[in-house]
C-alpha cells in the first residue's frame, strides 16, 4: 500500500512546520503600525443628560 509510505510525506510535513513556524512568525512579527496610537489624556469628559423631545 503506497499511501502508508511515510518516507516522502513525513518530512514534508516536518519541512512545511518547521517553515510555519520558524520563518513566518518572524516575519509577521516584524511589520509595524504605521500609525502608532497615542496615548489619550488623563482628563475625563463632562457628560451632560439630553433631554429626549418628545
Amino acid at each position: 500500500m503506497p499511501q502508508l509510505n511515510p518516507n516522502p510525506w513525513f518530512a514534508i510535513l516536518v519541512f512545511s512546520w518547521i517553515v510555519f513556524l520558524t520563518i513566518i512568525p518572524t516575519k509577521v512579527l516584524n511589520h509595524i503600525t504605521p500609525n502608532e496610537p497615542t496615548p489619550m489624556s488623563e482628563e475625563k469628559h463632562k457628560t451632560e443628560p439630553w433631554d429626549w423631545p418628545w
